[in-house]
């Protein structure tokens, strides 16, 4: 809205009929104003370039949401080599990781049973973690900011954004790297009691492996400017991640190491955005189905996934249908561009 001309009340009531009209055609009026709060969109300094609305965003309300449970805190992370070692992210129950543009890869880290003091480096939300995030109960999601034509969008979904523009006492800058990639977030800042297991709504189970698989020691995914590697360790019973070809640890040592990885085949496709070089965002979709693997306890599992509408979890399933548990313990969910 930024970019429309005009002042005065009568401007403004041009500007927002057309704003109206605009959400109306693309139906999405009732999320838009199921978030807005009276006082407008929060104008928040994007760190990455531009693009048009999006127009098929999930809705603001869904039947059966319970919005008084606990819910999780979400921290985009960036994860291009200079943002690297990571804070906190060790403490986080799940972990994603996406494609974003350029074939680089970002994460987001779920943290719901344990706060640590600090995280980050963190950096900017892209659209799709509109979609992932419905699965939760009215997330927060911290994150350093957005292009101005995604905010809207972000603002009205049923999340709590909280940028450093809207509180800033629970960020603040590091010094051990260069800008942009030295922002870091106090969680207990916004979330002063810890969520607990009840808030992760994810649909994942946990439990026995199941029967079959194959052994496997390492994994690899690759993303065009990007690759995860994950090596099973039979002494820690987890599996050490390396990214780029380098041991990934934190900031104070720890080797990152979940119990499960999740190699989840997705479509990935254009969105209506691009960074500041032109570069299209790539668009994550995580409702549907599909094949995965399953990477625990030092074997692989062939597995299909699903998710019917956005505010389920995914459920993973065998070839035969029955569930398939995952280890107990911190689980990563890279998600992989399905072959055509």
């Amino acid at each position: 809205m930024a970019d429309m001309m005009g002042t005065g009340r009568g401007a403004r009531t041009r500007r927002a009929r057309t704003v109206a009209a605009v959400l109306a055609a693309t139906g999405l009026f009732g999320l838009f104003t199921a978030g807005c709060t009276g006082q407008g969109t929060p104008r928040v300094p994007a760190d990455d370039g531009r693009g048009e609305l999006h127009t098929s965003p999930p809705s603001a309300s869904e039947p059966g949401r319970k919005p008084d449970r606990p819910s999780v805190l979400a921290v985009k992370i960036d994860n291009v080599r200079a943002a690297r070692p990571q804070t906190g992210i060790d403490s986080a129950d799940i972990v994603y990781a996406e494609q974003v543009e350029g074939g680089l890869s970002r994460l987001m880290a779920v943290f719901a049973t344990k706060l640590p003091k600090a995280v980050g480096p963190v950096r900017s939300a892209r659209e799709s973690d509109l979609e992932l995030l419905r699965q939760f109960d009215k997330p927060t999601l911290a994150f350093s900011g957005a292009q101005g034509k995604l905010m809207p969008l972000i603002n009205g979904a049923p999340l709590d954004a909280q940028t450093p523009k809207k509180t800033s006492d629970a960020y603040f800058r590091g010094t051990d790297k260069v800008s942009p990639h030295n922002l870091y977030l106090r969680p207990k800042r916004l979330m002063p009691t810890t969520p607990g297991a009840a808030a992760l709504t994810t649909g994942f189970r946990y439990g026995p492996a199941p029967a079959g698989g194959t052994k496997d020691t390492s994994e690899t995914v690759r993303y065009p400017a990007a690759r995860f590697t994950f090596t099973w360790s039979a002494t820690r019973e987890r599996w050490l991640v390396s990214m780029d070809g380098k041991p990934d640890t934190t900031t104070d040592g720890k080797r990152l190491a979940p119990a499960t990885v999740v190699v989840q085949y997705v479509q990935v496709r254009k969105s209506a955005f691009h960074d500041f070089l032109g570069n299209n965002t790539p668009y994550t979709v995580t409702i549907g189905s599909g094949s995965a693997k399953v990477l625990r306890d030092g074997r692989a599992y062939d597995v299909n996934w699903k998710r019917a509408k956005a505010t389920e979890g995914t459920e993973f399933t065998t070839k035969d249908g029955e569930p398939v548990n995952f280890a107990k313990g911190q689980v990563w969910v890279v998600f992989a561009k399905a072959s055509s």
